[in-house]
């Protein structure tokens, strides 16, 4: 063989190899094969399991969250890793990972709920148990940066798991009414109907950006977060699902690059709709913006989502608000944009 047909042959293989190691690596991160698994409802008087899975809390914090718990009629156990701190974490990665492995490993446990989010969660995915997770199924409920152990644990195990209250949340009669219906007294369908009053910070009211109605599984959760694990073996694919997002503190080029992320990803491209939540505080800062003229939420939303050619509504009761569904992360529910409603139309617990 020539030298120079040589390199061409030894060319077109190595970039024919790196093709199919890129299809392989995406294919990987993505792959959903997995049997789903739903853990078993919760009954009064069941023992919870207080974790912090990403930020440490305050006493304050753990003692309103003990009060919240014990309020809907739980016991609550915590272990001596609930108060660490290490710098804004709570515990080391490794330490904040056995304590979920605990909590999952514990007889005596039959939910989790994670005291706040923060950040860190990310962090313990490499160090969690899967295989000791599936072995007993569970509970596990919470919002903001819990999002990664949602996707974490859905994805290498199929456990449904919660997309809901923290244990600092607010448990008013509209959470604690979802809570309950979603993971105590579960039902085929469950109806879940945004507040007309208690979010306050929602100044666009519940918001058609396209509608229509489709059925779908459920995933989703902090739009930061959701952005943070594309690419990565936590990743889940979007064909056919309903993607519910929510967001706080963020302003309009922020939310712009993550859904413009989101697109360029094809995160978007075969999903079946999706609900947005309440992205609260999410304009222009006022004293301090970070440009002179800015879009507002809205114009972002719009412009972002509004031509993708899927119903898309927003102001639904989740994210940083008072009044919070509880949502599950894996079932099947419909969605209608033009009535602004969410349908679990399965149990998610057994």
């Amino acid at each position: 063989m020539k030298r120079r047909n040589f390199i061409k042959t030894v060319s077109a293989a190595s970039v024919a190899a790196a093709s199919a190691k890129a299809t392989s690596f995406r294919a990987h991160s993505i792959q959903e094969d997995k049997q789903i698994v739903k853990p078993p409802r919760l009954n009064k008087g069941d023992k919870l399991g207080l974790i912090t899975p990403g930020s440490y809390i305050s006493i304050e914090e753990k003692e309103k969250s003990l009060e919240n718990l014990k309020g809907l009629g739980f016991e609550v156990e915590y272990s001596d890793k609930l108060m660490l701190m290490n710098g804004y974490f709570s515990g080391s990665d490794k330490e904040r990972a056995e304590d979920i492995n605990e909590m999952f490993a514990r007889d005596d446990i039959n939910g989790i709920v994670c005291a706040r989010g923060g950040y860190g969660c990310v962090r313990t995915l490499p160090h969690i148990n899967y295989n000791l997770v599936k072995e007993n199924p569970k509970v596990l409920i919470g919002y903001s940066d819990v999002t990664a152990l949602l996707y974490g644990i859905y994805k290498k195990t199929g456990l449904i798991t919660f997309h809901g209250p923290v244990g600092v949340s607010t448990y008013n009669d509209f959470s604690k009414k979802y809570f309950k219906q979603v993971l105590m007294n579960s039902v085929e369908e469950i109806e879940l109907t945004s507040s007309a009053s208690g979010n306050n910070d929602n100044i666009y009211g519940l918001t058609i950006l396209n509608g229509g109605t489709v059925n779908g599984e459920l995933v989703g959760g902090n739009l930061s977060i959701v952005v943070s694990l594309i690419g990565t073996d936590y990743d889940i694919g979007t064909k056919g699902k309903i993607i519910y997002l929510e967001e706080y503190l963020e302003e309009p080029y922020r939310i712009d690059r993550m859904l413009t992320q989101m697109i360029q990803a094809g995160k978007f491209d075969s999903a079946a709709g999706i609900a947005l939540g309440i992205f609260r505080k999410c304009e222009s800062k006022k004293d301090n913006p970070s440009f002179s003229n800015s879009f507002t939420l809205m114009e972002v939303l719009k412009d972002r989502l509004s031509d993708l050619k899927i119903p898309v509504v927003y102001g639904l009761s989740f994210g940083h608000v008072k009044d919070k569904f509880t949502i599950p992360f894996g079932i099947k529910a419909e969605l209608n944009a033009d009535s602004y409603k969410l349908t679990l139309l399965e149990t998610a617990v057994t």
